[in-house]
């Protein structure tokens, strides 16, 4: 399971469930985000997939900053380990998955419902989708 959860907005930008990811999936789901939003920044644990040379590349051609969580520190990337505990309570420890397919479109409900219906405290109580179209707005130019 790849989850990748923006920390501004809280907005759960993938969800991709597959029965192994490996380094170059990782690095093409986050160069697929990358030609979507400019000026990121990435968080990632210290996992092998994710300090890749694949993922080094991609960070340095499309001049993304990166910053790795310290072994053992889950809460320096708190609001996807938050998001992974919804997850993983709300869905997949209720759930009987009949498939590769039945889990990708449960996960795919999931994310939507996460982002587009549910208040955050955090966010005011909007919406990860609201947040985000209000960051949009109104962030100086360059800070998103």
């Amino acid at each position: 399971m790849l989850n990748i959860v923006d920390d501004v907005t809280r907005e759960c930008l993938a969800a991709i469930p597959d029965t192994s990811i490996l380094r170059r999936r990782v690095a093409r789901e986050l160069t697929t985000l990358i030609l979507c939003a400019a000026n990121l920044e990435w968080s990632f644990p210290t996992g092998t997939e994710l300090t890749s040379n694949a993922i080094l590349a991609r960070s340095k051609d499309h001049e993304v900053e990166r910053h790795y969580i310290a072994p053992g520190k889950e809460m320096q990337n708190g609001y996807v380990e938050s998001s992974n505990g919804c997850m993983r309570d709300e869905l997949l420890n209720e759930s009987l998955f009949f498939g590769l397919d039945h889990a990708r479109s449960a996960i795919a409900e999931w994310a939507d419902d996460y982002n587009q219906f549910r208040p955050h405290a955090s966010l005011g109580y909007q919406t990860p989708t609201n947040d985000a179209e209000i960051t949009a707005v109104t962030a100086p130019f360059g800070l998103l």
